[in-house]
């Protein structure tokens, strides 16, 4: 690392509020029901928040069989097909749904508009929870491309009512890439009113470009698994730095940073800060001598919580205790 080597950091980075209100539900509700509480699938995708959770008595599956009767169940963040909420039901678990409101957005639409005679071309990574629980929304009907030489294989069963819904962790340029395909193939597609992308991806992408270009090598905090972190990756990368992205402050490696002078950091918006401060101090220790905040948009967006959460005062003293 050069001498006088210094951290620029992405401004808006890390939890969105998507992410704060389904980590919330899960501590709230072990604060007022006890543990264990259930969670279907991972709440986000990040390998420290749900390591944390687990500690606090939150029980990770994939199949509500492996839930017992009468158990708090909660579903994730990026929600879930309809057939999994009709059984959560039919077995009586208690449930809460952690769904991000921007996905359930998309959900709303799908419903809406399936009623009234439309097909669906929906924009998203194969097998990811949030295209699955989305697709899930019906039993048909709706058609996944991944990338521009999808669009041209799809075969609706109709082209007069045609709607496109997409994936809201996607990065920004390929979907707009993908859209514009569909509408050269499909001139009369619906489009949402807002585009479906979520806020926090755009924010957090736009922050990305703004830094890349004045960095040597960036750094994403993120998990593997979690889509918007590695479509920051991908930003950085397309405009030619050099990017990393770790789950932890263990995975930097000195050699990275050799003959580096700025160093961009980042996180994805299911990454605590807690971690970013991590990695600052590793870079600190391997030479980085100061640290600047550039400058981006502030957040202030902040989803209510599902009802049957209030807390009373020992409730309350529990989720302090919890945090």
């Amino acid at each position: 690392m050069e001498p006088r080597a210094e951290v620029l950091l992405a401004e808006p980075r890390g939890f969105c509020a998507g992410v704060d209100r389904a980590i919330e539900i899960v501590e709230r509700a072990l604060a007022k029901f006890g543990a264990p509480i259930y969670v279907r699938h991972e709440i986000v995708h990040n390998t420290y928040v749900v390591n944390d959770l687990k500690a606090k008595g939150a029980i990770f599956i994939e199949d509500l069989a492996d839930v017992p009767p009468g158990a708090t169940l909660i579903f994730s963040a990026h929600g879930v097909p309809r057939s999994v909420e009709l059984e959560a039901q039919a077995r009586g678990f208690r449930i809460f749904d952690a769904t991000c409101p921007l996905v359930s957005k998309v959900h709303v639409e799908v419903a809406k508009l399936h009623k009234e005679g439309y097909e669906f071309i929906m924009i998203g990574h194969k097998g990811h929870p949030e295209v699955e629980g989305t697709m899930g929304q019906l039993d048909g009907g709706i058609h996944l491309v991944e990338d521009v030489a999808d669009v041209a294989r799809i075969q609706p069963s109709q082209t007069e009512k045609l709607a496109v819904v997409t994936q809201t962790t996607l990065s920004v340029d390929d979907a707009a890439e993908i859209t514009a395909a569909v509408k050269a193939r499909f001139p009369n597609i619906r489009e949402p009113k807002q585009q479906d992308i979520c806020y926090a991806t755009q924010n957090r992408q736009d922050a990305v470009k703004l830094m890349a270009p004045q960095v040597d090598v960036v750094v994403v905090v993120g998990s593997q698994t979690s889509s918007n972190s590695n479509r920051l990756r991908e930003v950085a990368h397309k405009l030619g730095t050099t990017t990393y992205m770790v789950d932890s402050a263990e995975e930097l490696k000195r050699e990275w940073f050799e003959g580096k002078k700025r160093i961009g950091l980042t996180a994805g918006a299911s990454a605590p800060e807690v971690l970013v401060q991590q990695v600052i101090d590793r870079l600190k220790h391997l030479g980085v001598l100061s640290v600047r905040k550039l400058d981006g948009i502030q957040e202030t967006v902040k989803f209510p919580l599902p009802k049957g959460l209030k807390l009373d005062g020992a409730g309350q003293a529990k989720l302090s205790h919890l945090r």
